[in-house]
């Protein structure tokens, strides 16, 4: 079925010689695309529904305190630096930021404290003085981790998977052949269970969580994960995670690509089996190409109503959504640092809870984020700007305001009995972000934080691809294709379309 490009009520930008883009949705997948197919020559033009870019990654102020609204873990700076440097720019003069010299901080409620140092020898004499487990258990723990990273990022995260040409390099076939040892048959908790210590064992299953899946069901080759914070470290930007919205927005206006504001795009218009454009405020513009960084869901359901949907793809698992309160605290503890995780008792009917019955846990695992540890502009002196975190259900309706009300008390109660102390006197000013505004404010599909889960082995394989198999020149970014959420594959998917893309 073919789209009507030109509607009798409608007007067609005008349009040079130049070959165009259309861009729908200016997150950071959006944007570092944008900023990539202007270098390659495109005349770039992105449509964004809110009122200003990042997507989730935006940041906000309440009495006296800035809370990045949204993701709070930055590794991989060197995705964020090779857009400027494509650009022929100095990252360092736009963007800059620092590597801490600790990953997180880890809590349990029997008294047990963690801290996961940057330094693997400090790290690993920690778990041995904490845990009483032996350092070379750790050690080579964090070597496998290495060894998977090195072995399958290039594949799983750097390239298409819906390329065949992707798999014909030397680098892939070596992989293939490392497959046995590389944990696509077992799940996480299963490897990690080799640890034989329970916080341990919980501390390296938390990182499923940095795809929204499930610990006791996600393959083992997540475990590559850790090697991200472990082996390459982890940072934060000096002016807080929105400056690298910020400072990428700004390299892509110094570029020559447009943003459009308010403007929600209706349509992609199609031909012929071809993307031709958008439609937006009643409007048709045309384009050689169009990408949409919007939802995978709302692209199909709303954006492309009149084409076959890829059910496959569409029908896959969500992951996690979350729940966040946004504290402004009227006090400073110094046992706590940037990245603080206070573990549930129990981490296995935690997720039972998030992904079979699609319910809160009674006693959730709580992550509290404190950029004012870094930035100490982000509170009044002497205080702290806590953004609290506990995993949510991705469901239709999100949650109920009973629930919310409830699990605030469990977070507050959880809280006070590990810090030992009145911490519910100390609250000044809240926000809450729930799973029904997260899918309002970003239009993620039941407010699910990266698209579908990673619980089964084929789940890599079975995300939507960044590019369409039915229309010629549509292709797609951000966090619910391929290669995943989070911002460093968000910035990836952008660096996979420039790769298929041909040269303006």
């Amino acid at each position: 079925m073919v789209q009507n490009l030109l509607p009798a009520n409608s007007t067609i930008d005008s349009r040079t010689t130049l070959k165009t883009a259309s861009i729908i949705g200016a997150g950071i997948g959006g944007i570092a695309t944008a900023i990539r197919l202007q270098i390659k020559g495109y005349q770039v033009d992105v449509y964004e529904s809110a009122s200003e870019g990042g997507g989730k990654l935006r940041d906000f102020a309440i009495d006296g305190y800035r809370f990045d609204a949204g993701p709070s873990l930055f590794t991989l700076p060197n995705l964020v630096e090779e857009l400027f440097r494509l650009a022929g720019k100095d990252s360092k003069a736009h963007f800059d930021y620092e590597k801490l010299d600790r990953s997180c901080h880890y809590f349990w409620d029997d008294g047990t404290h963690l801290c996961a140092w940057s330094d693997s020898a400090k790290f690993e004499e920690e778990v041995s003085e904490q845990l009483k487990v032996p350092a070379k258990t750790l050690r080579k723990k964090l070597k496998h981790s290495a060894f998977q990273y090195n072995t399958l990022s290039e594949l799983f995260m750097h390239r298409s998977l819906h390329k065949w040409r992707s798999f014909t390099n030397l680098k892939t076939l070596k992989a293939l052949l490392r497959m046995p040892f590389l944990g696509l048959t077992s799940s996480m908790n299963k490897a990690n269970e080799r640890l034989s210590n329970d916080k341990l064992i919980q501390l390296f299953n938390r990182y499923a969580t940095y795809n929204g899946s499930n610990p006791y069901r996600a393959p083992a080759v997540l475990n590559m994960i850790p090697h991200l914070e472990h082996g390459i470290g982890t940072f934060f930007p000096k002016k807080g995670m929105v400056d690298i919205r910020n400072s990428l927005l700004e390299l892509a206006k110094e570029l020559g690509v447009r943003f459009h504001y308010d403007s929600k795009v209706e349509l992609i218009l199609h031909e012929n089996g071809e993307a031709k454009g958008i439609k937006t405020k009643g409007k048709s513009v045309l384009s050689d190409l169009v990408v949409s960084n919007a939802d995978i869901h709302p692209t199909y359901h709303h954006l492309l109503k009149d084409l076959k949907l890829p059910v496959k793809q569409l029908e896959q698992e969500r992951s996690s959504s979350a729940l966040i309160f946004y504290w402004g605290i009227e006090a400073s503890f110094d046992e706590l640092h940037l990245h603080n995780i206070f573990f549930s008792k129990d981490y296995q009917g935690e997720f039972e809870a998030l992904f079979e019955s699609k319910t809160l846990h009674p006693d959730p695992t709580v992550y509290v984020n404190i950029t004012s540890k870094c930035k100490s502009d982000d509170a009044p002196e002497g205080c702290e700007n806590w953004f609290v975190m506990i995993n949510a259900p991705s469901r239709q309706g999100g949650l109920s305001e009973t629930e919310i009300v409830e699990v605030k008390e469990q977070i507050i109660r959880k809280l006070e009995k590990i810090l030992k102390t009145n911490l519910r006197s100390k609250i000044k000013c809240e926000e809450v972000l729930t799973p029904s505004l997260i899918q309002s404010k970003t239009s993620s599909y039941l407010g699910a934080l990266y698209g579908t889960s990673s619980n089964n082995s084929m789940s890599a394989f079975l995300r939507h691809p960044n590019f369409s198999k039915s229309l010629k020149n549509l292709y797609f970014t951000g966090g619910s294709v391929h290669p995943g959420g989070g911002i460093p594959l968000c910035l990836l998917s952008a660096k996979i379309i420039d790769e298929l893309v041909e040269d303006a």
